[in-house]
């Protein structure tokens, strides 16, 4: 197996469209995860999103199914932005790093977070499908979402529920991944910060509005 990159930069298409990028993608080795990943799962929806939702990296289901947003998470997230009043289908869904990065745990592959080097590795691909569809709003999902935004190590905590300004969009909005609302163990807690969540898109909504 030959050695990978070090961005996927390399395998940027001449000819920039969401089509041409998402094609040019399958055949990414920006970095080593590609090896131990199914596929490509490179971001979707409408080239004239005013919104567009960033994820960590697709989990098992995604990576199986070769679309962003599918699995338990992903059903959280379309659930949460109808109780906002976001259509999914008029925004793009993508991830910070497109291919599954897991650690094996028994017979089930169990998701393992990505490293700062792999998530600037992937970062064209973002940076791209952002400068073609210039949405109104950006809005990361959790810390990794967020990093790759700020292109830099940030605290959920600091900017959670506000407006900046980043290297990708002068509207970027941090909330939380969906899956860290799955992993509470306690129930109330959970419903509590699902509200939250959907208070964090409501203000995303307002904005659109």
């Amino acid at each position: 197996m030959s050695n990978p990159t070090t961005s996927a930069a390399d395998f940027l298409p001449a000819h920039r469209s969401l089509s041409a990028l998402r094609e040019a993608a399958s055949a990414c080795r920006g970095c080593a995860l590609y090896q131990d990943a199914t596929q490509t799962v490179f971001g979707e929806g409408r080239r004239d999103a005013r919104a567009v939702f960033i994820g960590e990296q697709p989990g098992d289901e995604e990576d199986l199914a070769g679309r962003p947003f599918v699995g338990p998470a992903g059903r959280l997230l379309d659930r949460a932005m109808a109780e906002a009043g976001i259509d999914r289908k008029a925004a793009y869904i993508t991830n910070a790093v497109k291919h599954f990065k897991w650690e094996p745990r028994g017979k089930r592959r169990i998701h393992k977070k990505p490293q700062d080097r792999e998530i600037k590795a992937c970062k064209p691909w973002l940076v791209n499908e952002i400068e073609l569809i210039r949405p109104q709003v950006v809005v990361c999902l959790g810390v990794t979402a967020a990093t790759a935004a700020f292109g830099k190590a940030v605290r959920l905590k600091d900017y959670r529920g506000h407006f900046v300004q980043t290297p990708l969009s002068d509207a970027t909005f941090v909330t939380t991944h969906p899956s860290a609302l799955l992993r509470l163990p306690d129930e109330e807690l959970r419903q509590l910060e699902y509200r939250r969540f959907v208070e964090d898109l409501r203000l995303v909504q307002s904005r659109l509005a």
